[in-house]
């Protein structure tokens, strides 16, 4: 995509971006809503569209390191992969224990998103973990 494809095009990245990082931030609070993959979504949209999200995403705390680790090693940190795997087993928990309470509801309703959860939980698994100092803020 040329420069000029890609400035017309600005306002669709920008809005990925924002729209993203929204929906990430709503995962925290929602289980089975994933976050860090809506952020990586964000900073990935903001390179095309937005570098003051893109630079704030970066400085930011908690999801900087994680978003560096990323793009420089295509890593992901054990306790992000602990997080994610302890969060898909509490929601097909919650999955099993509705269909266990209402009867009516049909198996592959609680079946598919298991099945997702556990093709994601394994790609995750298999990504390498960053070295130690690709989490460190950049000096």
């Amino acid at each position: 995509m040329g420069d000029r494809d890609r400035k017309r095009f600005r306002w669709a990245w920008w809005l990925l971006a924002y729209l993203s990082l929204g929906v990430g931030i709503v995962g925290i609070f929602v289980p089975g809503l994933p976050t860090t993959v809506f952020v990586l979504i964000a900073a990935w949209a903001a390179t095309r569209g937005s570098e003051r999200l893109e630079q704030r995403l970066l400085a930011h705390a908690h999801f900087g390191p994680m978003i560096r680790a990323w793009r420089q090693h295509r890593a992901v940190p054990r306790r992000a992969k602990w997080a994610a795997t302890w969060t898909m087993l509490l929601c097909a928990a919650m999955l099993l224990l509705v269909m266990v309470a209402v009867p009516s509801h049909r198996a592959w309703m609680v079946v598919l998103p298991i099945g997702c959860m556990a093709v994601v939980g394994t790609w995750l698994w298999l990504r390498p973990e960053p070295p130690p100092d690709a989490t460190d803020p950049p000096s």
